[in-house]
């Protein structure tokens, strides 16, 4: 099954975009070949609001959210997940409306961190934040005239929470789904087998339309969610084939694997491919000595 990206999109930056009854959208201007245009931010509400995802610490991006709010009372700031691109602008905005801020937690690794991966997980995460309420699976949070369920989802972030409007057929996917790109999963901050378990529990829903993290709308979910599933699988194989075929590195593996793909994104693709030896090793396909690495080596089980 071919995946089926959407690359057609456009930020209108400091624009509110009306998607829905009750929900708009706001692109920060934050464009980066791992942000693709900027990081959507989410208000839901007619009079007593919820803002989804304030996005990164940036001034001209917090202005435009309180021009979209127009005054009205905003009760809770929801985050999906404490990448730098979408917590940071959480409680600047929180002392701007007095509302609280609800998350699954604080940020924190898929495993165990070792001591030379210290520093890139510092330098992507948002370490200092902490939730005023933090979220359970299938919680539900209402406000006035909206209510939002969480369904954690595991993978991208250890803590990353898609979020459902109750009484429509909107998941507001966060990171986990986006029809732009595949999403990277990059240990220590990810597991491919959290998020391919995720994949599986939203493949259970029955959501007809994701609002994603980054890019335009995803009208077609469970078409698209079997096609990343798939995706998943074909580079899973495709690891496998390297392997098979004398590749012992994933830098050996990334140039053969990737060579269509920016240079720029090489960074990314080679910890994707240690989310995928770390869940084939888990599953006994793939043998290294000790525990997998960016710079170990990898043989077939």
């Amino acid at each position: 099954m071919t995946l089926e990206l959407d690359t057609n999109f456009d930020p209108k930056y400091g624009e509110a975009v009306d998607l829905a009854k009750g929900v708009l959208r706001i692109t920060a201007p934050n464009p980066s070949p791992f942000t693709f245009h900027g990081t959507n931010s989410y208000v839901v509400g007619e009079h007593r609001l919820a803002v989804i995802d304030p996005g990164p610490a940036d001034e001209s991006h917090l202005a435009a959210l309180l021009r979209a709010i127009g005054g009205r009372p905003v009760s809770h700031i929801f985050v999906t997940h404490t990448h730098r691109d979408h917590s940071p602008l959480a409680r600047p905005l929180a002392e701007a409306t007095g509302a609280i801020v609800v998350a699954e937690g604080p940020h924190r690794p898929a495993r165990a961190v070792n001591l030379d991966e210290m520093a890139r997980l510092d330098a992507s995460n948002d370490m200092e934040f902490r939730p005023d309420q933090a979220l359970a699976d299938l919680e539900l949070v209402e406000g006035e005239g909206w209510a939002l369920r969480a369904v954690l989802t595991p993978g991208h972030a250890a803590n990353h929470a898609a979020l459902a409007l109750e009484g429509t057929d909107i998941l507001f996917s966060g990171d986990h789904v986006m029809g732009w790109s595949t999403t990277v999963v990059a240990p220590p901050d990810g597991s491919m087998t959290d998020y391919m378990a995720s994949l599986d529990k939203l493949q259970e829903r029955e959501d007809r339309l994701y609002l994603p993290g980054h890019g335009g709308t995803i009208d077609n979910p469970a078409a698209f969610v079997r096609g990343l599933k798939a995706h998943r699988k074909m580079r899973e194989r495709a690891i496998l084939e390297r392997i098979a075929q004398g590749d012992r590195t994933i830098s050996e593996m990334v140039a053969a694997i990737y060579r269509d793909t920016d240079p720029r994104l090489f960074g990314a693709a080679s910890l994707s491919v240690l989310a995928h030896l770390e869940d084939l090793v888990s599953k006994g396909s793939v043998a290294t000595d000790g525990l997998p690495s960016l710079e170990g080596e990898f043989r077939p089980a």
